[in-house]
């Protein structure tokens, strides 16, 4: 049979040798093309998961340090929650390190004791990661399953909030994956991502697992700070305040002011003295009679117990005048002014018809409108003061001004528009699951504030959804206006349940004319 083989083969033309070989030599390079192009991918991927982990760790000690700070200040409040952060961090960067030290192995197997992690010259090395994570004298990825398993239930107990423990939960999930016919896999979660695996999807999946612990223990130190915050106003100025019902009252009323130490914890109420006796309430309500018409000055202090048992006092003075019928002036929808869109403004002057007033106003105009006006304040950051006048007994009398600030108008928040189940419009900021069919239904973008103080549209004139694919690649689809293009909507079509994208660099144009980019959302597919 070999002399049959021996006489086919030298029945083969030349030509037609060559062209066998050809083939093997085209194949080979083919191959050798395309793991070069992969091993490449996992190269860049790994690039940025690591910026990825450092930006997550720099936020998580952010929040860290503020949790620091509160405790400074209040440790009473603040000692529980910061030995719990403290745990916390301190587990995750354990379990950091440990996933630092099996990237180091795998290198170093590979590429020899030199092995750099950042620099790994044998990236398509079959056998490394093999070795260290599933042979029994390796056999850390057991050990890491089992570290990740103990971790998951740690970081979830401090989490009340049942979606984003469950968010961590598939985070950190060590269950093998489906196979395509849904069934469970036979090989455990560690064979999976380590057999036969390159050097550098090793390590790229080990820096991966790093940034869901980063990502965890960020949720927590939220939920934590979140927590701290409950209840609690922190400031670091604390000032005695005179804070009276009106500064002015007519003669035959009452005056009435209440005297309070700003940013008081209300489960301590301070001791208050006026004109040298201590008010008889302690509420801090300070009232007297007004039997004629004049200018009232009073004085006094506040007295406060800290939490060492010192006594912290602050003195305050403040007056009142009596006098006849004098115009109240309040903004209708918030406490300051806001620069580019009609502040509603309610003037009016006690026993004076409402066609008897006037009013001006500085950095702005102000405009009669209806039953009220309207203010339109022109600079940000200057004072708008308002004055009224009155037509009294045939005269014209000045008879108050108010001053108030003027800021640029908030940021808006962006969300996506739809339907619920009644027919009813609703906004999702992101942050949690949606349901594909209400998200393919919508249209694109929205801006607005909607603070419960503001209520302003916003025009979304770009933004960008950025998607992920399964081998980690970055995929940016812009949109030039506030819509949803082909292509964006093609990408999200192609999403399963759990997958998630970024929109981002969104533009939005105010009432204000200002071009501002805004924050982006998250979108979760359901």
């Amino acid at each position: 049979m070999a002399t049959s083989k021996n006489k086919s083969v030298n029945r083969m033309s030349p030509r037609e040798k060559m062209i066998n070989l050809m083939y093997i030599v085209l194949t080979a390079m083919l191959a050798l093309n395309v793991s070069s192009d992969v091993l490449n991918g996992f190269s860049q991927v790994e690039d940025g998961l690591t910026r990825s982990n450092r930006t997550i760790t720099a936020r998580n000690q952010s929040l860290y340090a503020q949790l620091q700070a509160f405790n400074e200040k209040n440790p009473e409040k603040g000692k529980i929650w910061l030995d719990k952060a403290t745990q916390v961090v301190g587990e995750t960067d354990k379990l950091f390190d440990y996933i630092d030290s099996l990237k180091l192995q795998i290198v170093r197997l590979a590429d020899g004791p030199d092995g750099d992690v950042n620099n790994i010259r044998n990236r398509d090395n079959l056998d490394a990661s093999s070795e260290v994570m599933l042979t029994a004298t390796g056999g850390k990825g057991k050990a890491l399953r089992t570290r990740i398993d103990g971790y998951r239930q740690f970081v979830t107990s401090f989490l009340e909030d049942p979606e984003k423990r469950k968010n961590l939960e598939t985070a950190l999930s060590t269950t093998p994956p489906k196979l395509a016919n849904h069934d469970i896999s036979k090989h455990t979660w560690e064979e999976t991502l380590f057999e036969n695996m390159p050097c550098i999807a090793a390590v790229t999946l080990l820096t991966k697992l790093q940034n869901d612990v980063r990502y965890a223990e960020g949720e927590v130190l939220n939920q934590m700070l979140t927590n701290v915050d409950l209840g609690d106003l922190r400031v670091n100025l604390v000032n005695a305040f005179v804070v009276p019902e009106s500064r002015v009252v007519m003669r035959g009323t009452k005056y009435k002011a209440q005297i309070v130490l700003a940013a008081i914890d209300t489960t301590q109420r301070p001791v208050v003295y006026v004109n040298g006796g201590r008010l008889g309430n302690n509420t801090g309500i300070y009232e007297v009679g007004t039997g004629k018409a004049g200018k009232y000055d009073y004085s006094g202090w506040i007295e406060v117990l800290g939490r060492d048992g010192s006594v912290t006092r602050r003195d305050f003075k403040s007056s009142y005048t009596v006098i006849d019928p004098l115009a109240t002036i309040s903004a209708t929808m918030m406490n300051v002014l806001y620069a580019g869109i009609n502040n509603p403004i309610s003037i009016a002057v006690p026993g004076v018809p409402e066609n008897s007033i006037s009013a001006t106003m500085t950095n702005g105009s102000l405009t009669k409108s209806g039953d009220g006006w309207i203010a339109r304040p022109a600079k940000v950051g200057a004072e708008c003061v308002i004055s009224v006048t009155a037509e009294m007994d045939g005269q014209r009398t000045n008879v108050g001004s108010t001053t108030f600030r003027v800021r640029k108008l908030p940021d808006p928040t962006p969300f996506i528009t739809y339907k619920d189940a009644e027919g009813h419009p609703n906004r999702y900021k992101g942050g949690k699951p949606f349901a594909k069919n209400l998200l393919m239904s919508a249209s694109g973008l929205n801006a607005a504030i909607d603070d419960e103080i503001l209520n302003i549209d916003f025009k979304v004139v770009s933004f960008e959804c950025l998607f992920v694919d399964a081998m980690g690649d970055f995929h940016p689809e812009a949109s030039n206006s506030s819509q949803f293009t082909e292509r964006q909507k093609e990408r999200i079509k192609r999403l399963q349940h759990g997958k998630r994208f970024l929109i981002r660099g969104v533009k939005a144009t105010g009432p204000d004319g200002i071009t501002r980019e805004i924050a982006p959302i998250e979108v979760i597919i359901n």
